[in-house]
């Protein structure tokens, strides 16, 4: 016994439901994309009243300032996206981080003879507060983070080196692959590596080392001890801890050198 064949008319009439179905879940796609529209202007509202409202708290308390940005990201709403509109009028805010800007560039510049550009993210936040006294308006690591993200935006060798935790702050156009980074967060218990302990750490051959650790010679980041106990230590001033209570000038500098 044969099946009846689907006839033309229940075809045609399956294909007018699911166009029915289609155009109804584009309607409420439609309806759902409005709402959260008007939400998401209702909110944006609401924040603007917000920072209209607490302004100078906005300005002077830095932890408040984090959560204020938190909130903006939520939205999408970028307060240093532009030195113009609402937000840089209302805050003050653009300026805030252009001047944060400038400080820590000075800072990495101060040093640069020091470190060869590196320098940890929590040695850049003593000497910037230091630099802006004790009645400036107060500056956190988010602020530091933050400002050095718009700096990097401008091409200009800045960039940040997770390490520990923390961060390593580059304020020079030196090439530095992941190998590097990898050594420099080994170095950072001890503020210095060798080759055999990047060789047992890391499972490299003693060639791959030694060009990772000849390059961070060659860009001034690093510093060979060629008398050191056993084998040559490479210092990393960035993360040496003595180095970070007193000036080093380049004749100290040379000296730790053969």
């Amino acid at each position: 016994m044969h099946r009846r064949g689907v006839g033309a008319g229940a075809i045609a009439k399956k294909k007018l439901a699911e166009a029915k179905y289609k155009e109804r879940g584009t309607v409420l796609a439609e309806d759902q994309i409005a709402q959260m529209s008007k939400q998401l202007e209702t909110f944006k509202t609401h924040l603007e009243e917000f920072a209209s409202k607490h302004k100078q708290e906005i300005r002077k308390n830095s932890q408040f300032r984090v959560q204020f940005q938190e909130m903006c990201a939520t939205i999408g709403v970028d307060p240093l996206a532009s030195g113009k509109g609402f937000w840089s009028e209302m805050l003050g805010v653009g300026d805030f981080y252009y001047e944060l800007g400038v400080q820590i560039i000075e800072v990495c510049l101060a040093l640069k003879h020091r470190n060869g550009g590196l320098i940890t993210l929590d040695e850049l936040h003593h000497r910037v507060l230091k630099g802006r006294g004790k009645f400036a308006q107060d500056v956190s690591q988010d602020d530091l983070v933050r400002a050095i993200k718009k700096l990097k935006a401008m091409g200009n060798g800045f960039g940040m080196i997770p390490v520990g935790g923390s961060y390593l702050v580059q304020s020079v156009p030196a090439e530095l692959n992941m190998d590097h980074t990898v050594v420099l967060q080994l170095a950072e218990k001890k503020g210095y590596v060798t080759v055999s302990e990047i060789r047992d750490s890391l499972k490299w051959e003693r060639e791959r080392a030694s060009h990772v650790l000849d390059h961070l010679l060659k860009e001034g980041l690093a510093w060979l001890d060629s008398q050191a106990v056993g084998e040559p230590q490479y210092w990393l001033p960035a993360l040496f801890s003595e180095l970070l209570s007193r000036d080093v000038t380049p004749e100290e500098a040379n000296q730790m050198t053969p």
